[in-house]
């Protein structure tokens, strides 16, 4: 059954190889007892149909102990592999018995073994094998594929389908194996095997298509792997031929050298016979598939080419069959990319094959460098692995430029690329030590081996220029470079030694680098996990890791206890450095101090500490002070005391010296001396800085500070930093008098004095909101915003109901000059915001910093909003500058509508809809009353609309009652200013229901009909007639609320709702019973949630007769302008023509006038009369096409092909031609083609092609190849 007749041999194997593959002892065999002889496989060609049938009707057979009836073989076969409970060798075993008893009832068996592994529910029977070919046989199967379902074995999940494909892949390996010696050489079970693989893989049914080319490509790898057994058993004959016929002649055995001879013949056949059908997969399958529509199967193609060129590399690793690899690494799907890289590892691993990859190296070098930028992390991750095994091969492939690409990544957020991006560093720059070092004893200090690699890293440092980042520089090279890293030793060397002679010393910048990284080695090793912004969170740590930790703990602690005061007292003056140093005792292990007898080094960094503060006034030393001090107050340890008192000395010294300088500086009055201001600012600044991090309860410090407040209100000269500091450490103040009363343990008194304190504070932050600073202004307003928020109503939650009485509520002024805070602060361009970046407007760094910091203004205010602490709908202003603001607070704004929404529904809503309304007159007051909608203003306030609707989401149950709440809002407004000119005239918001009908997607059906009903009470019966332009308003927003909803006709005037007359689409699905509701109940439902909310409302309409429905579903049309200003009414040309000119009165057969009513039902009735014409209309035009349909049904039944309902899972089989690579087997038929393994002169002098093996602009296919299968272009799925 193959379809490749006279195949040639292009398989050129080398006689002399060395592999490190052993020989299989059967070869060695020199009695060819295991070889079969004197076949003939220079020509094949397919069996005929009685030779094939040969055996299948002697009638029942047997397999594995099943019995078999008329060819019919049962699943056992597919069942066994599926369960994956018996071994696979006394599973082929069983097969290969059964094919020596009937070979025909065996394939039979394999046959529909293939076709139960892609979920094909059909069975080939004995008839259909001996009489239908195989296309044939492969159309009878596609019929019995379960189209109700797009699942089958490889892709089904489950337990029992866990490990199918890797059964499946290991039957046909050792299928293949266990036949190696005899069967596949027999012409038939190979030839029909291959066969009914490859008309599988050009199926356009996936799970044929995908199940086949795997096993095609499993078949493919189990058959390299028999070549390469072959080729080494041929060198084996010919080396052992080779010595038998150089001895001499008396010793020579004629016998043995004929017997040699032969054996290399045979071996020759089979070697030939197996090269026939690689390449007949290979061309049949492979160079069709690994260009596949399905990104799975083209990644199995990639694989398994990579697994032959490692296997058997004398053979495939050449550029003919490297191109496949390079071309598909441009694939679109980065599981495709993923192989391929995966693919080249193997390969770039064994230096031994770096020779063969130099011109693919030099080709597609600059695609993998590209790659370690791609979207997909795994991806970027192989890449760079693939440099790190290429840059190991050789140092002079990659250039700088590509080296330099891969070292930013170091500070990727992604860990596992930075991982990888620190390997490909360290192989590069670290790596290279002198082989004298190796031979030298280990040294210490600056004179050790890493000392070198230590400078290394921090010029690396300074040279990327993301000074702020080296935290995730040292956690990308922890994995690989621990043991640099961890040298604190000659850290600590590098910074107190002198230089050695000739040695250049470190300039003040590389020790600023290097104290930052011993810092971030110093909490890597402390805490084990990854810096912030790098990693999901901590992960549980492994018992060798605790060790590791507890040991890094210990050490770093022994050595910087006693190397700490040293660095401090060195750098003492320099604050960077300073900052960073006093954060190592917060990773220290404390209990060293006193267990290793350390307690004079304990002292000694007190003192060194203590004169840090009386030295320093930057905040960030202060505060890390603090924090130094904090970490070593533990009361668990034994040095709790010894520093507890010296805090405490320092303390109060610092208080002390407060109080005085401000009773000085207040007596001073309204000229203060600067000296006695700074004297009075820095004392401020270390207590304040303390009092972050430790309870200061003891001391005073409200009545001083709220002293220095108040001076600074009534005088109005206090300096900015004074009066910042102030409120801060107030602040502090009355946090930690709350975390006192919280704790239970307080005197009634104690709450008493904090209320008024609190209270008292707040009141003073808002004083300052009017200050002329805005330094000061900003930090009054977000202390102001935190206390309101701490002193909420959250604060009796969580069983503190005893805190009621601390419970404050913000005024209605008060909440007022808040907003406008905002407003004025927060919401201003750019340039105008002169003071906060200090006059450095065209500095970027200040851009963004101010940028920052209205941020947290934005941020600081809308938690009151989310909390309740201030009215919902003061975030109406907030919401309105969503879409100007969008870049700068975006992410701000709406998620403050989502919290929002989430605490009250309907009041988020009005919140929205009130927002619109505040654009909405902004906008009349600018332009007037009579402005062109299509303004930009009011295009803005449209798409703000739009936005807010993206809001709700898509579940419509969830938001009705607020979406129905927008709409009355909304209308409501639309008709509250009439017109002065009279009612003859829009009223002056009406094209605000322009801005409502971005709303009305998302009402409910029935809910639609009901805001029709509201919208109706406003109207009268003259405004449903109007036509001109200012009037489309209304008209676009009846039309969105009739459009989709109910399919309901309504009444402008009266409520009465008509059914169209038209037919329902066919392809139109009726709303299931679950989804439907009753008419009365939704109609009442949904008018009670809030038509009944204001029943005072005046209605200029008379009210609503019963309704009028007709029988006949219509389906809704969009009306055209002209048309749509009736609504429901639909009018007579006669009467069109009366509307446009003004009606003179005529004699008419009824002189009485009709009244209102009979006037609408007549117009009713007119317009039911024009929608039964339509309706038949329509019915005859579906009585056509239902017949056309019918006939085409019959005439592809009569080709053979499947009823409607028995359509299977089909789809493209080729990828879409846009971007793709173009074949260069393209047009090559497949019983002429000859693959290139190396390539064939007559291929390589095709003019067509191209010298270039890898230009991928000569694979790229713009003609995709289409597989008219059976008719099968008809199902693109």
């Amino acid at each position: 059954m193959i379809a490749a007749p006279e195949l040639h041999t292009e398989f050129h194997y080398p006689q002399d190889t060395d592999t490190r593959f052993s020989s299989d002892t059967d070869f060695d065999d020199l009695d060819g007892r295991n070889v079969v002889i004197g076949k003939g496989k220079a020509k094949k060609g397919k069996k005929g149909p009685g030779e094939k049938g040969k055996g299948v009707g002697k009638g029942a057979g047997r397999m594995n102990g099943h019995h078999q009836e008329n060819g019919m073989e049962n699943v056992m076969l597919f069942e066994v592999v599926r369960l994956g409970k018996s071994a696979m060798q006394s599973v082929v075993d069983d097969w290969i018995e059964s094919y020596k008893h009937d070979r025909d009832v065996a394939l039979l068996d394999l046959i529909n073994f293939f076709i139960q592994c892609s979920g094909c529910k059909g069975v080939v029977s004995g008839e259909m094998f001996r009489n239908m070919q195989n296309s044939e046989i492969i159309r009878k199967m596609t019929e019995e594929f379960d189209e109700d379902s797009g699942d089958y074995p490889l892709t089904m999940a489950g337990p029992q389908w866990k490990k199918f494909k890797t059964s499946f892949c290991e039957f046909i390996g050792v299928l293949v194996r266990q036949c190696q010696y005899s069967i596949i050489y027999d012409e038939y079970m190979m030839d029909t095997v291959i066969s009914l693989l490859t008309g599988l893989s050009d199926s356009q049914v996936r799970a044929f298509r995908h199940t086949s080319t795997l096993a095609a490509m499993k078949l493919m790898t189990a058959l390299v792997n028999v070549a390469l057994n072959l080729s080494i058993n041929m060198d084996n004959t010919q080396r052992q031929y080779e010595t038998e016929r150089n001895k001499m002649l008396g010793k020579r055995a004629n016998d043995r050298l004929e017997l040699l001879l032969q054996k290399r013949k045979d071996l020759q056949e089979n070697q030939d016979e197996i090269e026939n059908m690689m390449n007949a997969i290979f061309k049949g399958v492979f160079v069709h598939r690994y260009r596949d529509a399905i990104a799975e199967i083209r990644a199995i193609c990639i694989e398994e080419i990579g697994v032959w060129m490692k296997m058997y590399s004398d053979a495939f690793l050449n550029d003919s069959y490297l191109k496949y690899v390079g071309w598909t690494m441009h694939d679109k799907q980065g599981e495709v990319r993923l192989k391929c890289l995966t693919a080249l590892q193997g390969l770039y691993y064994n230096r031994e094959l770096n020779a063969k990859l130099e011109l693919f190296t030099s080709r597609f070098k600059d695609r993998i460098v590209s790659m370690t930028l791609d979207k997909e992390y795994d991806v970027a991750v192989q890449a760079i692995k693939l440099l790190t095994l290429v840059l190991h091969s050789s140092d002079e492939v990659l250039t700088a430029e590509d080296c330099e690409s891969v070292y930013h990544l170091v500070y990727s957020a992604h860990r596992p690329v930075a991982v990888a991006a620190g390997e490909f560093l360290f192989k590069k720059l670290f790596s290279h030590r002198d082989p004298e070092d190796d031979s030298m004893p280990k040294r210490r200090g600056r004179q050790s081996m890493n000392a070198n690699l230590i400078k290394t890293a921090v010029f690396f440092f300074l040279e990327s220029e993301l000074h702020e980042h080296a935290a995730y520089l040292v956690d990308s090279m922890w994995d690989c470079a621990a043991e640099i890293l961890k040298d604190w030793e000659c850290m600590i060397s590098l910074l107190l030694d002198e230089p050695l002679p000739g040695e250049e010393a470190l300039t003040d910048r590389q020790e600023t680098a290097l104290i930052e990284i011993m810092l971030c080695t110093i909490r890597q090793a402390a805490e084990c996990h990854p810096p912030v912004g790098r990693g999901t969170g901590k992960r549980v740590l492994t018992a060798k890791e605790k060790k590791t930790q507890i040991d890094d703990r210990t050490r770093m602690t022994e050595i910087f206890s006693t190397a700490l005061p040293a660095l401090l007292a060195k750098y003492c003056v320099d604050s960077e450095k300073v900052t960073n140093l006093l954060h190592l005792p917060q990773f220290f292990d404390l209990e060293i101090y006193t267990t290793g007898r350390l307690e004079k080094h304990l002292d000694a960094l007190l003192r060194q500490i203590r004169e840090i503060v009386e030295k320093h006034t930057d905040t960030d030393v202060l505060e890390a002070c603090s924090k130094t001090y904090h970490a070593l107050c533990n009361e668990e340890f034994t040095i709790f005391n010894r520093v507890d008192i010296a805090r405490s000395q320092l303390l109060d010294e610092l208080v002390d010296k407060f109080n005085t300088l401000l009773e000085d500086f207040l007596q001073e009055g309204e000229d203060p001396d600067e000296d006695d201001a700074y004297q009075v600012l820095s004392t401020l600044k270390r207590i304040t800085a303390f009092h972050n991090a430790h309870d200061l309860s003891n001391w005073d410090l409200f009545t001083s500070n709220y002293r220095l407040l108040n001076t600074g209100i009534e005088n109005g000269d206090m300096p900015e930093q004074i009066v910042i500091h102030a409120l801060q450490c107030t602040h502090y103040v009355i946090l930690w008098h709350l975390a006192k009363v919280s704790e239970g343990t307080s005197k009634k008194e104690d709450m008493v004095t904090l209320r008024k304190q609190m209270r008292a504070f707040c009141l003073m932050c808002q004083r300052y909101l009017t200050s002329v600073n805005t330094a000061v202004k900003e930090q009054a307003f977000t202390i102001l915003c935190d206390l309101l928020l701490i002193f909420s109503h959250q604060i009796i939650s969580g069983g503190r109901e005893a805190l009621e009485p601390l419970i404050h509520t913000p005024e209605a002024s008060l909440q007022s000059e808040l907003l406008s805070f905002i407003l004025d602060h927060v919401f201003i361009d750019q340039d105008d915001d002169n003071n906060s970046t200090d006059g450095q407007q065209d500095d970027e760094a200040g851009k963004i910093e101010a940028l920052h910091k209205r941020r947290n203004l934005l941020a600081a205010y809308c938690k009151l909003i989310i909390y309740n602490v201030v009215e919902i709908n003061t975030g109406a202003d907030i919401f309105k500058q969503y879409m100007r603001y969008y870049n700068d607070y975006g992410d701000i704004i709406k998620e403050t509508m989502s919290k929002t929404r989430q605490i009250d529904k309907i009041q988020c809503a009005k919140t929205l809809i009130l927002s619109l309304q505040q654009l909405f007159n902004e906008m009349l007051s600018d332009l007037g009353p009579s402005f062109d909608r299509s303004a930009s203003s009011f295009c803005g306030i449209k798409e703000l609309a739009r936005r807010f609707s993206l809001t709700f989401g898509l579940d419509q149950v969830k938001t009705r009652e607020a979406i129905a709440m927008l709409h009355k809002d909304g209308i409501e407004f639309a008709f509250k200013e009439l017109n002065p000119q009279g009612e003859g005239y829009p009223p002056l918001h009406l094209a605000f229901l322009d801005i409502l009908s971005e709303f009305s997607s998302k009402l409910m059906r029935q809910d639609k009909r009901t805001v029709h009903m509201y919208l109706e009470r406003f109207m009268t019966f003259q405004m449903a007639l109007q036509r001109e332009d200012c009037w489309l308003p209304l008209i676009s927003y009846r039309n969105s609320l009739q459009a989709g909803g109910d399919d309901d006709t309504m009444s402008v005037v009266s409520g009465i709702s008509s059914r169209g007359s038209s037919v329902r689409s066919k392809k139109a699905k009726p709303a299931t019973a679950k989804r439907k509701i009753p008419e009365e109940e939704s109609s009442s439902s949904s008018t009670e949630l809030w038509m009944n909310r204001e029943q005072s409302m005046p209605t200029p309409v008379m009210m609503p007769s019963p309704h009028l429905t007709s029988t006949v579903m219509r389906e809704p049309k969009r009306l055209r302008a002209e048309e749509s200003y009736m609504g429901v009414y639909t009018m007579t040309p006669d009467q069109q023509q009366q509307h446009a000119h003004p009606p003179t009165l005529q004699p008419q057969h009824h002189q009485t006038t009709m009244d209102y009513n009979t006037q609408v039902t007549w117009m009713l009735a007119q317009r039911q009369q024009q929608e039964e014409v339509a309706r038949q209309h329509q019915e005859r035009v579906m009585n056509y096409a239902k017949l056309r349909t019918n006939l085409q049904h019959a005439i592809r039944r009569g080709t053979g092909l499947m009823e409607d309902d028995e359509e299977p899972i089909v789809e493209d089989v080729m990828m879409s031609s846009e971007g793709r690579i173009e074949d260069l087997n393209e047009g090559m038929d497949f019983d002429t083609m000859d693959i290139d393994l190396p390539p064939s002169k007559n291929r390589r002098e095709r003019s067509e092609l191209k010298p270039d093996f890898f230009d991928p602009s000569s694979i790229m296919d713009e003609s995709v190849r289409s597989t008219h299968f059976l008719g099968y272009d008809a199902f693109q799925r």
